[in-house]
């Protein structure tokens, strides 16, 4: 099977240019188109040995037990096989072959599984041209007529069900950029970001593109950043809250960092980093206490 590299080109690509890349001549597809005749009355037999296969993998009973669904679904078998055989690489093809890819992505269906089931229908083709009658250049001929199409369709799919998982995975990972960097107005003026984990320079950047946004939508004059669940602090790690700490001020936005503790405190100071006017705190309470004072406010418990 050619590479798989070549799938990502596909999105822009088109049909002609598609059969291009697999070498796919009108003789090819004419081939085809005249071995549908042998395939036809071939088929419901086809389609009932490849699912008999099927049966015998693990992926069947989670995504083909049903009955409704096994019915659908060699259906959709014939369908996917009969335009095959028609022979028209189209704008129409490339949509619907597209939609197969989008369909697995949709449930999962691993593409080892389909590489596997694509290749026993190559088998079955190749079977039937030998058994067919044509002269043997003519039955070698269109074996490899239909390897190139058949190749072309898992190149599609397999296109397309990576662009699906790709933005799948994208969408994840801001959903989980912005569930780590929860900037939260906590008080009049006040911002807070408990931040859990490890820090590395991408996640410090995403940390400061969010607080500063933040600050700038909530004209907020102090930013109180908690370390505390940070597992370790390193000469880089200290550099990216010095960092952050600088830009709020730029901002006009006074930083505080709590959640100090003994053990990060003096690897700061082995580690002989110059911290300057960061203000830092031991705990989140000292932490507020401090920037309740940066805003001359005080509170009292009632009498």
């Amino acid at each position: 099977m050619q590479s798989m590299k070549l799938c990502n080109q596909f999105a822009h690509q088109s049909p002609q240019l598609m059969c291009e890349h697999y070498g796919i001549t009108p003789h090819d597809l004419a081939r085809i188109q005249a071995f549908a005749a042998v395939v036809e009355p071939k088929m419901d037999e086809m389609v009932d040995t490849w699912y008999g296969w099927l049966k015998t993998q693990p992926e069947f009973d989670e995504f083909f037990s049903e009955q409704d669904t096994l019915t659908r679904v060699q259906g959709l078998q014939h369908s996917y096989w009969q335009l095959f055989m028609r022979g028209a690489v189209d704008e129409d093809y490339v949509a619907r072959r597209r939609r197969v890819g989008a369909a697995h992505a949709r449930i999962g269906l691993p593409l080892d599984t389909y590489f596997a089931g694509m290749n026993r229908f190559l088998q079955c083709f190749r079977d039937l041209a030998e058994e067919s009658g044509m002269e043997g250049g003519e039955v070698a001929a269109t074996q490899h007529s239909i390897a190139k199409l058949l190749h072309l369709d898992t190149a599609i799919v397999v296109d397309t069900y990576n662009a699906m998982v790709e933005e799948t995975l994208t969408a994840q990972s801001q959903s989980l950029l912005e569930m780590s960097t929860p900037v939260t107005h906590i008080w009049d003026g006040i911002l807070l970001l408990p931040i859990v984990g490890l820090i590395d320079s991408k996640r410090a950047r995403d940390v400061m593109n969010a607080t500063l946004e933040k600050i700038a939508q909530s004209q907020a004059q102090v930013f109180i950043l908690d370390i505390s669940g940070v597992g370790v602090v390193d000469t880089a790690v200290a550099n990216h809250l010095i960092k952050i700490s600088r830009a709020t001020r730029l901002m006009g936005c006074e930083s505080v960092i709590s959640g100090v503790s003994p053990a990060i405190a003096q690897t700061i100071v082995d580690l002989g980093i110059e911290v300057g006017d960061v203000k830092t705190t031991a705990t989140m309470k000292d932490a507020l206490a401090t920037a309740f004072r940066q805003l001359d406010m005080e509170i009292r418990e009632n009498s």
